[in-house]
C-alpha cells in the first residue's frame, strides 16, 4: 500500500508546478498580444512619429518586430520551463 501523505505531497508538487507553468504561459501570452495587436494595431498611430529603418515604428511592430518578439517568447519559454522542470525533478 502506498502512504497517502506521499500521494498528498506528490499533488501539491504536481499543483504548483502546473501553477508555474500557467503563469509563464499567461506572462508570455500577454506580452505577445500587447507587441502583435497592441503595438502593431491599436497603437500604431501613437507609434507613427518613431522611424526604424525607414519606416515607422507601429508598422515595424505589425511586419518584422512581433515576429522577433514571438521567436524571444518561444525560446524564453524553453529556458525557463527547462528551469521549471530541474526544480520540480521532472526534466528529461
Amino acid at each position: 500500500m502506498s502512504d497517502t501523505s506521499q500521494v498528498t505531497s506528490t499533488s501539491e508538487s504536481d499543483k504548483t508546478y502546473w501553477k508555474a507553468n500557467l503563469r509563464i504561459i499567461g506572462w508570455s501570452l500577454v506580452i505577445w498580444a500587447l507587441v502583435s495587436f497592441g503595438f502593431g494595431i491599436l497603437l500604431r498611430p501613437l507609434l507613427a512619429g518613431i522611424s526604424v529603418g525607414g519606416t515607422d515604428l507601429g508598422f515595424w511592430f505589425a511586419q518584422q518586430g512581433s515576429i522577433l518578439v514571438f521567436l524571444v517568447l518561444i525560446f524564453n519559454y524553453a529556458f525557463v520551463m527547462n528551469r521549471l522542470d530541474r526544480q520540480h525533478g521532472v526534466e528529461e
